[in-house]
């Protein structure tokens, strides 16, 4: 009985035994494929500059309408906020006092011009009769002033007249530029003193061309020396350098204009110093005030290594990227970036090289120096993500 007993308790070890074995020997796991990525093989190639700088309009020849004489205000012939032609009437003064004053000086002027005309009749019969001695030198010499200061009264009277009549033409006041005219600061009836200043009326602001206004910071300034001074940056020839504007509804204006001013020294206060530039604007569709994106071209860059942004990463050191090697492998690449170009890809001042192939889908999935399967563009992110993009892309359609 005991012998029986022992045989199956061995034969219960034994089963265990084989048990735990057979356990123990689990088959490996399945060996993961390498991850699907799409690559771009970088070429080097010359790429314009576009450097956008906030920028804000303003009129190319604003004028204040300024009264030069004193009276009452009559009457404003214009619409406040429309355009209006040069030479177009602005405001009129009343004119009463002053067409007195010119019907006095012309008054003025005849009865000098009467004095004239007797003292030189007076000096041309005196004069032969001072030659034969029949009158004293004393009497040509008083004819001779006569005729002088009369002359001399005629010379003032005349200019009384027309100073006259300047005041009379002041009192209708004209436009000096094609452009829009601003509200009025005073209202009809209204004494108007030249010498106050209640004296300014309006303004007129010039549409046509327009002034676009920006700032260079100092560090921008140095930046750009400094990658011409290395190559890396091409200014245009004679400096030409283009401005496209982006409105603040994001579309394009499609008038293009040159700079034309820049100040010569920065402002203590920013750091900056403005820059002008004058576009056309034919159909006034800019204002003066307005904000504008303001996009400065003409440069080129030599040699300039292009990638999407979504291929570079930000790592605890920088930026990165990752490359395929020759073997099939991903590689980290450290990269310096430069400035964006275009609405997707950015400029890699260094770490990439022609030739490279860069990852730009599928980047997550990378491991640093397992291999990839290099596949065609939108293959690599998956059934699930194209779908997503597809369905989006149709919503967007329907908008």
């Amino acid at each position: 009985m005991l012998t029986s007993i022992l045989s199956r308790s061995a034969l219960v070890i034994v089963a265990l035994a084989v048990l735990a074995a057979g356990c123990s020997e689990a088959p490996p796991p399945a060996k993961r494929p390498p991850p699907p990525v799409s690559v771009l093989t970088i070429k080097a190639a010359t790429i314009p500059v576009s450097e956008p700088f906030v920028a804000q309009t303003e009129s190319s020849r604003q004028v204040d309408i300024v009264a030069r004489v004193s009276g009452y205000l009559d009457k404003i012939a214009y619409q406040e906020g429309e355009f209006v032609k040069e030479g177009q009437v602005l405001f009129q003064l009343d004119p009463k006092p002053f067409q007195a004053q010119l019907d006095a000086a012309k008054g003025e002027l005849l009865a000098q011009r009467a004095r004239l005309a007797t003292a030189t009749a007076t000096l041309n019969r005196v004069k032969p009769l001072a030659q034969q001695n029949a009158l004293s030198q004393a009497d040509l010499d008083r004819a001779q002033g006569e005729y002088d200061a009369s002359t001399a009264a005629v010379y003032a009277a005349r200019a009384k007249v027309t100073e006259a009549e300047l005041n009379l033409g002041y009192t209708t006041i004209r436009s000096p530029v094609d452009g829009v005219a601003s509200r009025s600061l005073q209202r009809e009836g209204a004494y108007i003193n030249a010498l106050s200043e209640n004296a300014r009326l309006t303004y007129v602001a010039a549409l046509d061309p327009i002034w676009v206004n920006f700032s260079v910071s100092q560090n921008q300034m140095a930046k750009s020396r400094d990658e011409a001074a290395k190559g890396r940056l091409v200014p245009p020839k004679d400096r030409e350098y283009e401005v496209d504007l982006v409105l603040s509804d994001g579309s394009i204006y499609p008038e293009k204009g040159r700079i034309s001013f820049a100040d010569p020294s920065f402002s203590q206060d920013t750091g900056s110093f403005l820059v002008r530039a004058v576009l056309p604007n034919p159909k006034h569709a800019l204002r003066p005030g307005m904000f504008v994106t303001a996009n400065v071209k003409g440069a080129v860059r030599p040699d300039a290594i292009v990638v999407p942004q979504l291929a570079v990463q930000q790592g605890s050191n920088g930026h990165l990227v990752y490359v395929v090697k020759e073997d099939g492998t991903a590689e980290v690449r450290p990269v310096v970036v430069g400035d964006y170009y275009g609405k997707a890809d950015i400029v890699i001042v260094n770490g990439l090289h022609a030739g490279d192939r860069v990852v730009v889908e599928g980047v997550l999935k990378v491991v640093p120096g397992q291999p990839v399967k290099i596949v065609e563009p939108g293959q690599a992110e998956g059934k699930g993500a194209a779908a997503a993009k597809a369905a989006e892309k149709g919503s967007g359609a329907k908008k």
